[in-house]
């Protein structure tokens, strides 16, 4: 069974960077040898890449965590440890990325091979051979590799087509899709028979040629999400021209006109921007019985409504017996030509062209939190802090001092003592626990 997955949520996990070293150097004829730790690799980023084959989310459906490598290790003689290939990931065109924790779009993949950095890895710690100083010729101090960004996504696929055909269900919008280009959509007599949007290329005898997508059917109350119409109603956004297919073979000829307007107003409702997508009015099923009639009483109704700033241009057609096919195709190239590509996120203010998140200098964080556990325990909290200690080497003693003097230069010692620490209280990092004295 072929499934459409059109919207998914995915979590990425950037790799860390390698560990610094603490070495020191001991060739046998180099004396006062000095520190000779190298620093960490950086870490792996994870990258959002379009791959063209594509056309569905359907690979996220199963695999929805991704993590990347962390850096190697620094090493001796001053050599930097490796860094970690990024993992990269294809999507299809036409892929959104939503963080979900800021709700912010940070992407949108449209272009052939186009990439977006979603979670960036961390740096590598630096080595001791960083840290040496005239007061402090051999220090053993090295720093752990920054940790890699964490972050929860929502990739939506909107379908990248020049035209879409819009209308109600099983009014020919399949059957005329299948005629004009290789794609073979399920078609039967009944309403909703196409459940996912279907993706085909027109190609024209003087060489031209366009990218058309059949909407499922849109009823009445779709903007509000009735029906399939929400689900892929934003698959019509990138669409440059409309076919507004009109089922002209009812037996009521005030039929057609009812559905005209409901149509656009379940496009008006959704984003009143598609009301000014160019649109030609396609009358279909002319060839059966009540069309001609119904197609005169349709063109009347249109006259008549004086709510419309300028009457549409309706072109019948018969997607059976190919009448008036061809030339609906001329017609629509012809209009393609005279329509500028349009930016489909142009309107929406939330749209931003980079990951803010990625940016080295993190203005906006948090630089340290102090909270009491019930036992009494003070905890130290704060994304700069936490990050501070994540790169901090406990497991020497210069590193503790450091870490000591650069908590003391943040004011998180003021902090603590502006909250009433004691002499002695215990003191919490995540696990660490360490005793406060003044």
């Amino acid at each position: 069974m072929n499934m459409f997955v059109d919207q998914i949520k995915i979590e990425v996990h950037a790799g860390k960077g390698g560990d610094g070293m603490v070495a020191f150097r001991r060739e046998k004829y180099v004396p006062n040898g000095g520190p000779a730790g190298g620093d960490g690799g950086r870490g792996g980023s994870i990258i959002l890449k379009v791959d063209e084959g594509l056309r569905t989310l359907m690979d996220f459906r199963y695999h929805r965590i991704f993590k990347a490598k962390n850096g190697g290790n620094g090493m001796s003689k001053q050599m930097t440890g490796p860094s970690a290939e990024d993992t990269i990931i294809a999507v299809p065109q036409g892929t959104t990325v939503r963080d979900l924790d800021t709700g912010e779009i940070i992407g949108d993949l449209v272009e052939k091979d186009q990439e977006l950095v979603v979670a960036k890895g961390g740096r590598g710690g630096r080595g001791n051979i960083h840290f040496a100083s005239a007061k402090n010729p051999a220090p053993e101090i090295a720093e752990n590799g920054e940790p890699g960004e964490d972050h929860y996504l929502e990739l939506e696929l909107k379908m990248l087509a020049d035209v879409g055909l819009i209308g109600f269900p099983s009014v020919g919008k399949s059957t005329l899709l299948s005629v004009v280009t290789g794609a073979k959509p399920k078609i039967a007599a009944y309403e909703f028979t196409t459940l996912t949007p279907n993706l085909g290329m027109v190609m024209l005898p003087d060489g031209r040629d366009f990218a058309m997508a059949d909407m499922p059917g849109l009823i009445e109350g779709a903007s509000k999400g009735i029906g399939l119409g929400l689900k892929f109603l934003r698959h019509i956004e990138r669409t440059r021209v409309l076919l507004h297919l009109v089922d002209m073979s009812s037996e009521d000829p005030h039929q057609a006109i009812e559905r005209y307007r409901q149509i656009n107003k379940e496009l008006a409702n959704y984003d009143p921007e598609l009301l000014k997508r160019p649109q030609i009015v396609v009358a279909t099923k002319m060839d059966l019985p009540n069309s001609a009639d119904n197609l005169a009483a349709f063109k009347a109704d249109l006259a008549a409504d004086k709510t419309l700033e300028k009457q549409p241009e309706i072109f019948p057609i018969s997607a059976v017996t190919h009448q008036g096919v061809q030339q609906l195709m001329q017609l629509t190239a012809d209009l393609l030509d005279k329509t500028p590509a349009f930016d489909s996120e142009s309107h929406d203010k939330e749209l931003v062209a980079e990951y803010r998140a990625a940016a080295p200098d993190k203005k906006d964080e948090t630089d340290f939190t102090i909270t009491k556990d019930e036992d009494g325990t003070w905890v130290l909290g704060g994304e700069k802090l936490i990050r501070l200690f994540k790169m901090t080497d406990l497991t020497h003693e210069e590193s503790q001092l450091r870490f000591a003097r650069r908590l003391r230069h943040m004011g998180v010692d003021d902090a603590l003592r502006a909250k009433g620490v004691q002499d002695g209280d215990l003191v919490r990092i995540e696990k660490f626990v360490f005793e406060f004295i003044q």
